[in-house]
């Protein structure tokens, strides 16, 4: 194929065009501070209004004041969990999952290391939550309860209503990394009955350097950054107008293009998926088969190492990402699949293909097209694998 077919959707998606149309005037004559005083800042000041109204909707948000604008998600994650131990500086409890995005396990390491108690709640080996150790480890201390909607390896969907429900009767922060949701299944903060939701406009056809927090009108929150009077004092720092707008347009385009995902992505997801796992007998599902985003799969291969794949995808024009988080020299699979409990001998050989409503039946043909070629090729040089026999060799690691 002439173009890359790119499935690593996950990772970042492209901007849509109607998106980019609407941040370039923010990037040529209109390019005033929303802050002035005078009626060349100020008219951006309205676009910038808007925006913030967009967001909102998208989530489901009553009032657009609820609406934070920041750099990226990570920010957002991190000051949705620092705000919280920053209002609460007599708890320190924080509940989170062993499957959180680096940016809220890190910031949960450190803290950690800072004198915190963190409870890392497991799952189990379709990478569903154990709600019942959840609901346990909830005490009086718990500062904050910080749980994704969806995971960013194997699209798994956490049942965060339910856990919304819990936590509110108890008078507990609970805060929701949604940026994996975002965009691919409705999100309603108030069904979900969340004090603080995260989400990143790269995610959903917007812009790279802009990231959304919402926080409920009432939430016990303070600032982790100060200086001007920008985002109410919430979030103080010169807007990133061009970012806004496309975050802005990006989540009404995304608003309306969610039946998408639940009907043409979906079908594609699962041919890709079931035409994959039917051709090789090594092969299996990381992750809840039902329970997760349309357009997430995560395949495990048995007895070859994914980097390779990615390599040799990535030759014939395809665009992927591993389930392993290697480095080079390492072979310590992702945390992700170590904490699902899934077999050394397929979680370093694993392989995430995330869609978009941009990817086409022909990149789904082009990907089923190379995929025997691919792993054949790697199984035969394994030396865990007996082509002859077709079955796997003892390992000893």
């Amino acid at each position: 194929m002439d173009k890359t077919v790119y499935l690593d959707n996950n990772a970042t998606t492209m901007i849509a065009p109607e998106v980019l149309d609407a941040m370039l005037p923010f990037m040529k004559e209109r390019y005033g501070n929303p802050s002035s005083m005078h009626g060349f800042g100020g008219s951006v000041g309205k676009d910038v209004a808007r925006a913030r109204i967009q967001v909102a909707e998208f989530i489901g948000a009553e009032n657009d004041y609820e609406i934070v604008f920041t750099g990226t998600g990570t920010e957002s994650d991190n000051m949705a969990i620092l705000g919280s131990l920053a209002y609460y500086r007599n708890r320190r409890h924080i509940i989170t999952s062993r499957v959180e995005h680096p940016a809220v396990i890190s910031l949960c390491k450190k803290l950690e290391k800072d004198g915190y108690r963190v409870t890392y709640v497991p799952v189990d080996r379709d990478g569903n939550l154990d709600m019942g150790l959840l609901k346990e480890s909830v005490d009086d201390d718990t500062a904050v309860v910080s749980i994704m909607y969806a995971n960013n390896e194997t699209g798994v969907i956490f049942p965060v209503g339910e856990i919304g429900v819990f936590l509110k009767e108890r008078g507990v922060p609970f805060h929701v990394d949604a940026v994996q949701a975002a965009g691919k299944i409705p999100i309603d903060v108030n069904a979900i009955q969340c004090d603080l939701l995260t989400i990143s406009g790269h995610k959903f056809h917007g812009p790279k350097g802009i990231g959304a927090l919402y926080v409920r009108r009432g939430t016990r929150f303070r600032p982790i950054l100060y200086g001007g009077h920008q985002e109410k004092g919430r979030r103080p720092g010169t807007e990133n107008v061009p970012g806004i707008i496309g975050i802005g347009t990006a989540a009404e385009l995304a608003k309306m293009h969610l039946r998408d995902y639940d009907t043409k992505v979906r079908m594609m997801r699962n041919r890709l998926e079931d035409g994959i796992l039917g051709a090789f007998k090594n092969s299996h599902l990381n992750g809840d088969k039902t329970r997760r985003v349309p357009n997430t799969t995560n395949i495990g291969f048995e007895y070859i190492e994914g980097e390779a794949v990615l390599l040799y995808l990535d030759e014939r024009g395809i665009a992927a990402s591993s389930g392993s988080a290697c480095s080079s020299g390492s072979l310590e699979p992702s945390h992700v699949l170590r904490a699902m409990g899934v077999p050394f001998t397929s979680a370093h050989g694993s392989i995430r293909f995330s869609l978009s409503r941009f990817t086409t039946d022909k990149d789904i043909d082009h990907v089923l097209a190379v995929m025997p070629g691919v792993v054949n090729r790697l199984l035969d040089i394994s030396p865990y694998w007996d082509s002859e026999k077709q079955q796997g060799r003892p390992i000893n690691i």
